[in-house]
């Protein structure tokens, strides 16, 4: 089952089921207005949802219209929580080298990392990233989310795997020329994390098949900066926190409310040959080999696409794919 929020019907957008080749959709406002309103009821409202999808896999039911992934905004253009991990250990030591950090604290191998972001404006797939200052420092992160269900405050791991209703792709969009002095004030990102983008659909786990193992995705996640591939690690590996641990380390104490999003950190693998999901780390990279890094941050006129194909030729998210604009 693959959702989608169509731009119509007001800021929340309209859910659509779309098929598995992310050919078709089909509304369905009378299971749920929203994906919000979905979650909301979702014991209830997701056999119906399921059963949609199965008739548009299988056809063109009445009502049927192609899928066009720029007509889509984020699947929840604004959400109650946007709180994002740094669950892939090759990223945390590669940025840590960066800012002359070369040992790693026991602690990060048994609590993960995790800041709030803003969750009150989340850009769509095909939507604009405004600038208003190339200094800044602009940057991609290809990173993949969850959206929970109620989460219990004090979940176990075990039990959060059952509060993942969806899986989904992220741009984690930073500026890293901020960061430095937001991050010396002592009370974390603020002005340093712009709106974050998401994939054109929403996937429940069990519609992915061997691409989920049920606590992390597997398949390579490609991202590319004005069309040339950047990188193309796995997800599946060198991931210290899965995404069930995730979960439980945000609801240790406080519950979470339906339609909560969970991101995994920027996807990275220790093996360089995969290459990277984001700027700062190939700076990194180049300021150890050359001496000085060389890789510009993005400014207006650049675009990044973002995307997940599994073993079977599969786009399972549909791809994000933005252009940086003078705001």
């Amino acid at each position: 089952m693959r959702l989608a929020s169509l731009n119509e019907g007001g800021r929340d957008g309209r859910l659509a089921v779309v098929s598995r080749d992310l050919e078709r959709v089909l509304r369905v406002p009378g299971i749920a207005p929203t994906l919000q309103a979905a979650l909301d009821e979702w014991d209830r409202v997701q056999p119906m949802l399921r059963s949609i999808a199965r008739l548009l896999d299988a056809g063109s039911p009445e009502g049927t219209t192609r899928f066009d992934p720029a007509a889509c905004l984020a699947p929840l253009p604004r959400a109650y929580q946007w709180a994002d991990g740094s669950a892939y250990v090759a990223h945390i030591e590669l940025m840590r080298r960066g800012h002359g950090l070369h040992e790693m604290p026991g602690w990060l191998t048994t609590e993960p990392l995790i800041y709030q972001g803003g969750s009150d404006t989340l850009l769509g797939p095909r939507q604009p990233i405004p600038l208003a200052n190339p200094d800044w420092g602009l940057d991609y992160e290809a990173e993949i989310a969850v959206i929970t269900t109620d989460v219990p405050m004090g979940v176990t791991a075990a039990r959060a795997r059952q509060c993942i209703a969806l899986v989904l792709l992220a741009n984690d969009v930073s500026l890293r020329n901020l960061m430095p002095h937001e991050l010396s004030k002592g009370f974390g990102f603020f002005q340093s994390k712009p709106p974050t983008a998401f994939s054109p659909v929403a996937a429940s786990p069990e519609s992915l098949g061997a691409a989920w193992d049920g606590e992390r995705l597997t398949p390579r996640l490609a991202s590319w900066v004005n069309g040339d591939l950047f990188g193309e690690p796995w997800a599946g590996k060198d991931m210290l926190f899965s995404m069930p641990q995730l979960i439980a380390h945000a609801a240790r104490t406080r519950p979470l409310a339906a339609g909560t999003i969970i991101g995994s950190g920027t996807v990275a693998n220790r093996d360089a040959a995969t290459g990277c999901s984001c700027i700062a780390e190939r700076r990194v990279i180049e300021a150890f080999r050359d001496g000085k890094p060389t890789t510009p941050y993005l400014r207006p006129g650049d675009r990044v696409r973002i995307q997940m194909i599994d073993e079977t030729g599969t786009d399972l998210f549909g791809a994000i794919d933005q252009e940086v604009v003078k705001a």
